[in-house]
């Protein structure tokens, strides 16, 4: 039984996967040599690839910049008492409105920055806070 159940394992496990996995390495490396990637470690090589599956939120804080804020006004100051008691889920899901991205790039990590700007628009109130997600701003109202 444990020789059958051994064979099975290894059918399931690697041979029936053997050629689609054969195919899936041979596009990946026509699209990224290997060479580049044996330098890596695996722990490495998941990092680049998956992005960082833990933030330091405040740090996240302490790189912010403002543009016609600064750190001391009350928006700014609402929006982190906020922000900060919000469950990771949400926390991710602001990263995602704010980049277009989940999680922060391995690339990037600690030195992940984006700006607060106050659009100045007449009433605030009528617009509703958006972002560029290309250059990492949130457009914040008053």
């Amino acid at each position: 039984r444990k020789e059958f159940v051994d064979l099975y394992l290894n059918h399931v496990f690697n041979e029936s996967i053997r050629r689609p996995f054969e195919d899936f390495q041979r596009g990946f490396s026509r699209g990224c040599p290997a060479g580049a990637w044996k330098m890596l470690l695996p722990e490495e090589l998941q990092l680049l690839l998956q992005g960082h599956t833990k933030f330091d939120w405040n740090l996240l804080e302490k790189n912010v910049t403002y543009e016609n804020y600064t750190r001391s006004d009350k928006t700014i100051r609402n929006f982190w008492a906020v922000f900060h008691k919000l469950p990771e889920e949400k926390k991710e899901r602001f990263l995602a409105f704010l980049t277009g991205l989940h999680r922060v790039p391995g690339y990037i990590g600690e030195r992940f920055t984006f700006a607060i700007v106050d659009p100045q628009v007449r009433n605030p109130d009528e617009v509703y806070p958006s972002a560029n997600t290309c250059s990492h701003w949130l457009n914040l109202p008053r």
